[in-house]
């Protein structure tokens, strides 16, 4: 049994709510809306994620509807 490689989908977002304990709603380029939290390198650095602004969110495949923030453009 060796491991399989996860195929994780990373795309361009807006954050449209900003909810409690770090969790965001992003409407992605593509119209979809998902839940997305912040990611550790995020968090560590005290990167400020506000209304308004435009993110790269990383999906698993296996639940399109959360995500990841793991970058915010400038």
């Amino acid at each position: 049994m060796g491991k399989k490689i996860e195929k994780i989908v990373a795309m361009k977002g807006v954050v449209t709510q900003c909810l409690s304990n770090g969790m965001f709603r992003i409407k992605l380029e593509n119209g979809f809306n998902v839940l997305a939290h912040l990611s550790g390198k995020i968090r560590q650095n005290y990167v400020r994620v506000l209304l308004g602004d435009q993110v790269i969110v990383e999906l698993s495949p296996y639940d399109l509807t959360r995500g990841r923030i793991i970058s915010r453009l400038r």
